[in-house]
């Protein structure tokens, strides 16, 4: 039934709450494919917290971390990955997710992020500025180069994760026909 699992990957990209990490557990539960967490493997490489890195080393050096990260993830395949909510901000990680995958913006409305991150204290870019309008102002910002990026926008807002993969499965086996 994994007809995707050979020779490309799916590229989880969006803002901050709207789900990539989530949706990324539960395509590898459904289709077998292996999920990776950006921001978890960055965290664990550089033996500190996101939020450590930001502090002690900057916003510049964490998002090298990921360029470097998405180069070593371009040379495998099967892979489902969350990548960090900035990741797709830098044009060369956008081409190096597109090298060997497809990348699927996950969309939620403002509210919905705010719902979701509200209480989580790892979110180095909405410290001090957790609330709905802050949010949207930061989503309105990215709005285009996530477009730009995707090779497919889904809503996250009012969905099950299940519904979600299944959504995001629909789309991947029409495009792959």
């Amino acid at each position: 039934m994994n007809q995707l699992k050979i020779g490309m990957n799916i590229m989880l990209i969006g803002f901050m709450g709207a789900g990539k990490s989530a949706v990324s557990r539960e395509m590898s539960r459904l289709y077998g494919m292996k999920a990776v967490e950006m921001d978890a493997m960055i965290e664990e490489r550089e033996g500190m917290t996101i939020n450590e890195i930001f502090a002690s080393r900057g916003e510049d050096y964490f998002r090298s971390c990921e360029t470097a990260l998405l180069e070593e993830l371009a040379g495998q395949s099967g892979l489902v990955v969350s990548c960090g909510g900035g990741a797709a901000l830098r044009p060369q990680n956008v081409a190096l997710m597109k090298k060997k995958g497809l990348v699927a913006l996950l969309t939620a409305s403002p509210e919905t992020i705010y719902s979701r991150v509200k209480d989580s204290h790892d979110r180095p870019i909405l410290n001090g500025n957790m609330t709905p309008e802050y949010i949207a102002g930061l989503m309105e910002k990215r709005k285009a180069p996530y477009r730009q990026a995707a090779d497919v926008e889904i809503s996250t807002d009012g969905k099950t994760v299940e519904e979600i993969c299944r959504e995001l499965w629909n789309w991947l086996s029409a495009y792959r026909q």
